[in-house]
């Protein structure tokens, strides 16, 4: 039976999905983790990750950050105060069983920038199932305050080498485990 799996080599030359992930710190130096919305499969214990997004064509990352925060999560830019930037770029690759589903199939993976911010609002302004007032697609349907250190542990495997990077980056911002 014929494969309908792209080889490696071919997911190997497409590009990084420019991208961007919030590091959103509450004030006892907690983090939002989002439990992600999946139609179909399981993830289990790894269905959490930190809000994160796609750039638009002409979009600063930071401005794309604030965005993107407040079409998963509700929360509006004048409700965090900006704390760091990671240094570099992260970037994963897809496994190749998802090859072909996201983004149509047109990049391997994405290129993260890295942002944190404190949450300066009051937590009943974050609303995962209508965000944005319900102008944006729930990503996440459930969601909670966890310890930084905790967040590679709780994401998709091929995601955690940069979460690793993050936490990393932003220990310095975190409460003490």
């Amino acid at each position: 039976m014929a494969s309908h799996h792209r080889p490696e080599a071919a997911l190997a030359s497409l590009p990084y999905r420019p991208c961007v992930g919030i590091t959103l710190f509450n004030r006892d130096g907690l983090v939002f983790a989002g439990h992600r919305r999946y139609d179909s499969g399981d993830l289990g214990a790894y269905a959490w990750q930190m809000p994160q997004g796609g750039i638009d064509e002409g979009e600063a990352p930071r401005e794309a950050a604030l965005r993107e925060l407040y079409e998963e999560t509700s929360v509006a830019p004048g409700s965090v105060r900006f704390l760091a930037e990671a240094p570099g770029w992260y970037s994963y690759d897809l496994p190749t069983f998802t090859e072909g589903k996201p983004w149509k199939g047109r990049f391997r993976g994405q290129t993260q920038k890295w942002f944190a911010f404190a949450f300066e609002g009051d937590e009943r302004e974050i609303d995962i199932l209508r965000p944005g007032g319900g102008a944006h697609k729930a990503e996440f349907d459930g969601w909670r305050w966890e310890p930084l250190a905790n967040l590679a542990a709780l994401v998709i495997p091929f995601k955690r080498p940069v979460y690793e990077q993050v936490i990393a980056a932003f220990a310095h911002l975190a409460r003490p485990a």
